[in-house]
């Protein structure tokens, strides 16, 4: 029996989309808000996860951010259950990873289809998908790619890199695309003094250097290996052949390119605009949802990479840093940092 947590605070609308569920054989776990939803999905382990967004305490938006937080959720199904319409308030739901949008008030009928539609398609990528670069393939078939990115697989050459190696710096011409078979590489930019703000770290299983190909321009930022890394490369011709002949392929990469200026426009955002403790905070959960492959789940990232991605000097982070270990907001050990308390950071006052 499947299990799906619903997160509502109007319990007339709870009730009701808890007994659909549950006359159609599924397990219902319910929470009145969003900070007693993100409980409920770390001790349930649901399969779904239908959330309201305007909720008191940590709106839909926060309950989606700390879902994908946490290794054991982040592959879950998520659909948002909102009276919100407007289409910008979608867009903004599924440019932040949602699976799906229901409107209320909603047919019993089209929430089953939606809920029922999205768990056959998380078992058909959980059961479908292999490890490493093939993965990827697999990954981008099943979700609208295309078949013919298994010629990356093959033959693919394939680049070492030591910890700290150049990739490519800012002002190059693209040459060809990237992509991360092992290790975790940093995109950042240097002002005129040699201060580094870090705009994206790369994680295993992910493409990078497309941006400027799409731009016809050169790159924007620079690429360093953050540890040892074994990177696979397509020339730039290949590549721009794969977008021509293949529209899903094309799809896929446009998606992801939108959802990079998005992330990039809410990073600014919250540097220019945020306290320094809210900004640590996100860096900090920005770093562990990209280290969650890490075995302890710990951060392992220098307190220069961490500042610059955090936008804030060096002493300012480690101060904060501090402030947060007495606080007991994280713990600090040998230097790697481990998140106690998510649900705090994640709701940090400005």
């Amino acid at each position: 029996m499947k299990k799906v947590l619903v997160i509502e605070d109007n319990r007339e609308i709870l009730e009701n989309t808890a007994e659909i569920l549950e006359l159609s054989n599924y397990h219902v776990c319910t929470a009145e808000n969003g900070r007693i939803g993100i409980e409920k999905a770390l001790t349930d382990k649901p399969d779904l996860i239908l959330c309201d967004i305007m909720m008191p305490e940590l709106d839909g938006y926060g309950v989606l951010h700390m879902v994908q937080s946490h290794p054991e959720l982040q592959y879950t199904p998520f659909i948002f259950l909102t009276a919100k319409t407007d289409l910008s308030e979608i867009r903004k739901g599924m440019s932040l990873g949602a699976d799906d949008y229901i409107p209320k008030p909603f047919d019993p009928t089209d929430l089953l289809t939606a809920v029922e539609g999205r768990l056959k398609k998380a078992e058909m990528i959980k059961k479908e998908i292999s490890e490493g670069i093939r993965g990827t393939d697999q990954l981008l078939t099943l979700t609208g790619g295309e078949k013919k990115l298994q010629e990356f697989v093959d033959g693919r050459h394939v680049d070492y890199y030591k910890k700290r190696q150049r990739i490519f710096s800012e002002g190059n011409h693209p040459i060809r695309l990237y992509y991360v078979q092992k290790g975790k590489v940093k995109l950042f930019k240097t002002n005129d003094e040699g201060k580094e703000l870090i705009i994206r770290i790369v994680n295993e299983n992910e493409f990078f250097g497309y941006t400027a190909m799409f731009e016809n321009s050169v790159y924007k930022e620079s690429a360093d290996a953050l540890e040892d890394s074994e990177i696979a490369t397509m020339p730039r011709n290949e590549f721009e052949e794969l977008l021509h002949s293949h529209s899903d392929v094309s799809r896929k990469f446009i998606k992801m390119l939108a959802s990079d200026i998005s992330e990039k426009e809410e990073q600014l955002l919250h540097i220019a605009y945020n306290s320094l403790r809210r900004k640590v905070a996100d860096a900090l959960l920005s770093v562990h949802k990209t280290y969650h492959t890490a075995p302890d789940g710990d951060i392992y990232l220098s307190r220069e990479n961490l500042a610059a991605l955090a936008g804030t000097a060096t002493e300012s982070l480690i101060r904060t840093l501090t402030s947060f270990k007495v606080e007991h907001l994280i713990d600090i050990k040998d230097g790697r940092i481990t998140i106690l308390n998510h649900a705090k950071l994640d709701r940090m006052a400005n």
